[in-house]
């Protein structure tokens, strides 16, 4: 009798941890689920990531860009902001 139960006592620990690698938490189904919604937002960090970089080169080139565009019309064209005094320096010629 003793015989019979331990063995029906390691099949009922073996049935209870197949039932828990099937159906409970961190189970395999829900493993899989798991690892396609991390594919899923993996996906969308890459998109929003790219999505950050143009627009931070963006904002970049706008930054520089007006600088570049203000000194040009400084130099090229003599152009003032308000209550500024304009004076153009130029080399002797010898």
């Amino acid at each position: 009798m003793g015989k019979y139960a331990v063995s029906a006592a390691l099949i009922a620990l073996l049935a209870i941890l197949q039932a828990q690698l099937w159906f409970g938490r961190g189970s395999m189904p829900s493993v899989a689920r798991l690892t396609g919604q991390l594919t899923t937002q993996n996906q969308q960090n890459q998109q929003a990531q790219l999505a950050n970089d143009r627009l931070a080169a963006e904002v970049r080139d706008l930054k520089e860009g007006l600088d570049m565009i203000e000194e040009k019309a400084r130099r090229e064209l003599g152009m003032v902001k308000p209550n500024e005094i304009y004076v153009n320096v130029t080399p002797n010629k010898k």
